[in-house]
């Protein structure tokens, strides 16, 4: 048996800190723990040197209705409270239209703020304000997958800001598990379906479990106006919050523009 012979010891050697993987901006998000879309379609648009999303997981039940995801509310705090304790964040996305629209935009700020305080701040919904005001439109169409019941509350929180939904539809999905599951193709012609009956000037397809991102050019060629979705507005809005400018050519009109105002 060899005798242990210790190795050559350099000591410390000399070590710089440079501003890490997200030197150009930290995006910190809160999914669903049912969401199966939010994540991709994140990679599929945050891909630019230095911006990296770092994301947090919170329970919530699959089925889609006001009390379900009212009950989300207590759960944003410490699901925010996960994401890189201690380290830089730019900004912090709710990745949940419905909730969002349930609760309020400023209720979701107050609970990611108790756990970031002064963070900046995104979801789906703040997203979709800001793509309209950037487009300058009018009257909104809005697909979704949701209860009848939940579309009305959305086309009112709109109104609310000032924004007109002038046309509505929905797949009418219950369980977020399925709401992922609906073919690329179903939301394509459902856009030019409602466009063809026109009395709108931008769609807004609403639910971040939607697989929307891939699609938006080729709706825009279709249709001739500007679409965004949940995930799509609210990587843009986070990314021009952080300071991001990019342009992203493929990944239709709104993502060539920046933040109104």
């Amino acid at each position: 048996m060899n005798a242990f012979s210790p190795p050559f010891d350099l000591g410390v050697l000399p070590s710089v800190l440079d501003g890490g993987v997200a030197q150009r901006a930290a995006l910190g998000m809160v999914v669903l723990a049912t969401d199966q879309t939010l994540e991709p379609e994140t990679a599929q648009l945050v891909r630019m040197p230095g911006v990296v999303p770092y994301v947090a997981r919170l329970w919530n039940d699959a089925d889609i209705t006001p009390e379900t995801l009212r009950a989300i509310q207590p759960r944003i705090a410490p699901a925010t409270d996960l994401i890189l304790p201690g380290c830089r964040l730019d900004v912090v996305g709710f990745g949940c239209t419905s909730a969002t629209m349930v609760l309020g935009e400023e209720t979701v700020f107050a609970e990611i703020r108790k756990a970031r305080p002064g963070i900046a701040c995104s979801t789906p919904i703040t997203g979709a304000l800001a793509a309209i005001s950037a487009f300058g439109a009018r009257r909104v169409g809005l697909l979704t997958p949701y209860v009848p019941e939940i579309n009305l509350r959305i086309a009112a929180y709109f109104a609310g800001r000032g924004v007109h939904v002038s046309a509505m539809a929905t797949f009418d999905r219950r369980d977020d598990l399925e709401v992922a599951r609906i073919r690329v193709a179903d939301i394509v012609d459902a856009a030019r379906r409602m466009t063809a009956q026109g009395g709108f000037d931008m769609l807004f397809v609403s639910c971040t479990s939607l697989r929307v991102v891939e699609a938006v050019a080729e709706i825009e060629a279709a249709t001739g106006i500007p679409v965004t979705s949940s995930n799509h507005a609210m990587i843009w809005h986070m990314l021009r919050t952080a300071g991001v400018d990019d342009t992203i050519a493929d990944a239709g009109r709104l993502f060539t523009m920046g933040l109104a105002g």
